[in-house]
């Protein structure tokens, strides 16, 4: 059995090529894959971007609307999802949440360099295995705050093109 891949193409950057790993997070990567195939992610931002850290994405448009996905459990060892052993190296793709453990919907994140802090608090899900250089370019771009809620958002919004499966 093969792994899904995805290709995340971001408007002026390129494409990073990920492998998705079901057998570590099933209902994460097949969450994601569904919203992917839906279109969901055209048109949507990297919002947060922090160098040496981590993009995150798939919650917000241009203007800063932010879109509504369904919930899902996470799968993640502290919240006793005891297979989920994928480490927060670079590269690894996760899901974002809010303090709830079963709050992640469609926003997603690229580590830019290792985060061993996030390990088993949060759901890794996969691992580009292309585009580090545009990962670089994103995580390198000019930062600010969004009024008073939001730090580390693009200057210039860094859009994304399309999420497309390229196998399943």
């Amino acid at each position: 059995m093969t792994n899904p891949i995805i290709k995340i193409t971001v408007k002026d950057f390129g494409v990073m090529t990920a492998e998705l790993y079901p057998e570590k997070a099933p209902k994460t990567v097949a969450n994601f894959l569904k919203l992917a195939e839906s279109g969901f992610f055209s048109g949507l931002i990297f919002h947060r971007v922090i160098k040496g850290f981590m993009i995150q994405g798939g919650g917000y448009t241009e203007d800063m609307g932010d879109t509504d996905a369904e919930s899902i459990k996470g799968e993640f060892k502290a919240n006793g999802f005891m297979q989920n052993d994928l480490k927060h190296t670079r590269g690894v793709l996760s899901m974002a949440r809010t303090s709830d453990p079963d709050s992640a919907s469609s926003q997603f994140f690229v580590m830019h360099m290792d985060a061993p802090h996030l390990d088993a608090q949060y759901a890794g899900f996969g691992k580009l295995t292309d585009g580090f250089d545009v990962l670089d370019a994103i995580a390198s771009v000019k930062t600010g705050n969004y009024g008073w809620y939001m730090q580390d958002v693009p200057k210039t919004p860094v859009v994304i093109e399309s999420i497309e499966v390229v196998s399943k």
